[in-house]
């Protein structure tokens, strides 16, 4: 430099100013300047040490004469104390006044030297208190207030505030497009329930493909088996593609026994995949980095749009956190990959799967018994099994048309019904026995040891109605061990002089008289006959408008 931009930055110095305001005037760059501030003994603010800058001190001294020349290793020393200048050199005053013609005026209410941030300290500090990033912070400055600083500001800025966190090393996966999606659970917002009507926090699902870390986020209160797989089918759909493996936790939704090598998938989870194309990969137990990318998408949306806030109802929160996802999630430029969301998913779209025509059926499914009549009960109502089947066990899957028994060894589908109403059976021809089975007769003995009247009763409704009738039979041996042998007997012989071989009109018969009167045998068979007929008549008629 030549002598006259020396003593431009020295004197700049000893007024106090900022090194990167002596770059910005002067263009000697600020490594320069500190250089020659400190060879001349001038105290000067350090990078990274903002706020106001002192007002200068006034001059005490004033020196007329003209400075001889010297080395340039030497005039520094010679010229200025040890202490910050209170003198004024009036040679380069001229310099002097021109240089600060061209630095450009502060804004009022802070210093040129200090961060665009400082006039929403409140805001910022009011964000951190209640856990927000500094990415958080600069999207609600930017939407709120028109903030026109950059991302780094606010972040410098956070910085300052609090002290930065170690983040821990880990590999990155690369798969290609199409190829993989990731889905998680994660805790959501506050959100207030329609029904109790206060504040309940919802739960945060999130798929995200591996390729282009596109990102869907859908919140709900609840988690069930298929409240789980419907959110896939929403995600999908979302997406307009599915991807061809998807990545998920052992959790009870989607995995019933986690196995490193051959883990048991939730059935409902599983056929749903499978109407769509996919396939399930969890992952090994206590092994959340195999699904980073999803972790990373749930703590993205927790520490970012969410952290923090409450929401009057689920559709709010929701529509919400959608605004986010295609403001800020969408068009960010991602850290590992250094494209725009967007961008890369616009790549990945047309390698995706097509969606099916139809939506996916969902089923309830359970475990039943095969009873001794060669049925299973669903729902009050009574399938078939094939034979050799009864007193084990058998997988069930059922909706609001069909039942479906399965093998639950091997997933084959053993016999398949319409759906029954409430007291109805459904057995197939082929599985009638074509003669009496062994076990319904030792039945139908110990119905005829425990009444003749009984025994007369089972056999009736043994002949009318098949080996469906064999729960029936039980009930009216139940019915023997609540009210006695004897009564029974004669709630039996009533139902036969009657005609009526069934199971409730004895149970009936039994509620309304407990106690048989003794002279029951004396009365007009013909009017008890109409008497117990117009009662059956009349429980029917009330059961048909039920």
């Amino acid at each position: 430099m030549n002598k006259e931009k020396k003593q431009q930055v020295i004197a700049l110095g000893r007024l106090g100013w900022s090194l990167r305001r002596i770059q910005r005037v002067t263009g000697v760059h600020r490594e320069t300047a500190a250089a020659y501030l400190k060879a001349a003994g001038i105290a000067f603010r350090p990078p990274g040490s903002w706020g106001r800058q002192p007002a200068a001190k006034p001059a005490n001294e004033v020196i007329t004469d003209p400075v001889p020349e010297k080395p340039a290793t030497e005039v520094s020393s010679d010229l200025v104390p040890a202490k910050p200048a209170n003198e004024v050199i009036t040679d380069f005053g001229a310099e002097l006044a021109a240089s600060t013609t061209a630095v450009p005026k502060p804004q009022p209410g802070r210093s040129p030297s200090a961060s665009a941030c400082a006039p929403y300290r409140d805001l910022i500090e009011l964000g951190l208190s209640r856990g927000r990033n500094a990415m958080a912070i600069w999207q609600d400055l930017v939407d709120t207030y028109g903030f026109a600083a950059s991302y780094q500001s606010v972040r410098r800025f956070v910085l300052k505030l609090r002290p930065s966190v170690w983040m821990e090393a880990c590999a990155v996966i690369e798969t290609a497009p199409g190829e993989e999606a990731q889905v998680d659970y994660g805790k959501g917002p506050m959100a207030r329930e329609p029904l109790s009507g206060k504040y309940r926090r919802t739960r945060l699902f999130v798929m995200t493909l591996g390729y282009s870390r596109k990102s869907v986020r859908l919140l709900v209160f609840r988690s069930s088996s298929q409240i789980w797989a419907e959110l896939h089918e929403k995600a999908f759909r979302r997406l307009t593609g599915v991807t061809r493996v998807v990545v998920l936790d052992n959790l009870r939704e989607g995995v019933l026994t986690p196995d490193i090598y051959d883990p048991a998938l939730n059935p409902l989870y599983r056929d749903m995949l499978q109407h769509y194309g996919a396939v399930a990969l969890p992952c090994r137990v206590a092994d959340p980095d195999r699904k980073g990318k999803v972790e990373s998408g749930v703590g993205h949306a927790q520490k970012t749009p969410l952290k923090g806030l409450r929401f009057e109802s689920l559709e709010e929160a929701q529509t919400y956190l959608d605004h986010w996802e295609a403001r800020w999630a969408d068009t960010r430029i991602h850290g590992t990959t250094k494209r725009q969301v967007a961008v890369m998913f616009a790549e990945e779209r047309p390698t995706l799967l097509p969606l099916p025509i139809e939506p996916f059926r969902y089923y309830q499914y359970g475990e039943r018994t095969v009873h001794l009549d060669g049925c299973v009960e669903v729902e009050a109502a009574y399938y078939g099994a094939p034979p050799g089947w009864i007193g084990r066990r058998v997988q069930v899957q059922w909706d609001a048309r069909q039942v479906r028994l399965m093998n639950p060894q091997t997933g084959q589908l053993l016999r398949e019904h319409l759906r029954q109403a409430r007291g109805g059976h459904r057995i197939q021809d082929q599985d009638r026995p074509k003669k009496t089975p062994l076990s319904t007769l030792q039945l139908l003995d110990r119905a005829g040891k425990a009444g003749p009247q009984v025994g007369a009763l089972c056999r009736e409704m043994h002949h009318a109605q098949g080996q469906t009738a064999v729960r029936r039979i039980l009930g009216v041996l139940s019915l023997a061990k609540k009210y006695g042998p004897a009564s029974v007997d004669e709630a039996c012989t009533a139902a036969l002089e009657v005609g009526v071989s069934d199971y409730h009109f004895v149970r009936r018969y039994l509620e309304r008289n407990p106690q048989l009167p003794l002279g029951l045998r004396q009365v007009d068979p013909l009017i008890r006959q109409l008497t117990l007929y117009r009662d059956f008549i009349q429980n029917k008629t009330k059961e048909s408008e039920e």
